[in-house]
């Protein structure tokens, strides 16, 4: 049975359907030796390549999905390869033995909290679809004085340059004078909309977290640079909510929640900060390792 050729490029883990799409149009992707055009549909016997490299392709069936909660620190950029040195989201997540980590979505470089990783592209592309509506809760200190009426316009909804914004929920969370903390909710993912609604009404954000996608809850207990692989409820929990099949199976042990797995998993996160940070100290930056890399798709920029 054929499938969408950006489609099988997504399950393989090269990037979302539309970094796949956007490398079909470019010409960096061959079919049986033939350049690929979008809307060309590929057996499962088909020899594909990215830039003349041979890209290695299962059945959907054969595939485990895995997704990563990921604690992102202030200063991470949301790209595989930063131009300026900068580090990456990328830099800490634990190495693959085959396809590589997708980032649902993206959280702006002075943007901390949770962000996910799946090797799905599928699922990546359609937690990220507007269509879906999948919820994200953020925390954000405010600088400024807040009212009322500011509050009702920004749930009713104000005009920015992207077009119309609204919070779904907009929750106190504490503060004194002018620093207050607030909760909001929204569906979309358009870039710096947290920020851009709060800055309409002339007032400034000071801190931005994502505490929450869907469901899935960032774990205070994991460390800034630091990861949770999900459990395959919570896996199937976020296929689910997106319209995709459950998976049966999970890299994750069954025992997880024992105490000699946590503490097995907490001293890999602990191992990956550490060196992140003593290569930052040295005025470098964590290198991709050579089993990691692919062929770049220009993912880059940030939301939030």
């Amino acid at each position: 049975m054929s499938e969408k050729l950006q489609k099988v490029l997504a399950r393989a883990g090269h990037g979302s359907r539309r970094e796949m799409e956007a490398l079909i149009t470019e010409g960096r992707v061959s079919v049986d030796g033939k350049a690929a055009t979008l809307g060309d549909r590929v057996e499962s016997n088909a020899v594909i390549r990215i830039d003349g490299h041979v890209v290695k392709t299962k059945p959907a069936d054969e595939l485990i999905c895995r997704v990563l909660a990921y604690h992102k620190p202030e200063g991470e950029m949301c790209t595989r390869h930063d131009p300026e040195g900068r580090p990456t989201v990328f830099d800490r997540l634990p190495i693959l033995s085959e396809g590589r980590w997708i980032a649902v979505g993206r959280l702006d470089v002075n943007t901390s909290g949770l962000l996910l990783f799946t090797t799905d592209g599928e699922l990546a592309n359609r937690l990220m679809h507007p269509s879906h509506e999948v919820e994200r809760e953020y925390a954000v200190r405010v600088f400024g004085e807040v009212n009322e009426a500011m509050l009702q316009r920004l749930r009713k909804g104000v005009q920015l340059e992207v077009g119309m914004a609204k919070f779904n929920k907009i929750k106190p969370a504490g503060g004194e004078g002018l620093n207050q903390w607030f909760n909001v909710t929204l569906t979309e993912g358009r870039n710096r909309e947290v920020r851009r609604l709060w800055e309409s009404q002339e007032v400034q954000v000071s801190r931005l977290m994502r505490v929450r996608y869907g469901d899935v809850k960032l774990d205070r207990g994991v460390p800034r640079g630091g990861w949770q692989e999900l459990k395959l409820t919570e896996v199937n929990y976020l296929r689910s909510l997106v319209g995709m099949q459950p998976e049966t199976e999970s890299k994750v042990d069954v025992h997880a929640d024992s105490k000699g797995s946590r503490h097995k998993q907490a001293a890999q996160i602990r191992r990956a900060v550490k060196r992140h940070k003593e290569l930052q100290s040295a005025g470098g930056r964590a290198r991709t390792p050579a089993s990691r890399r692919r062929p770049s798709t220009r993912n880059s920029g940030g939301s939030k």
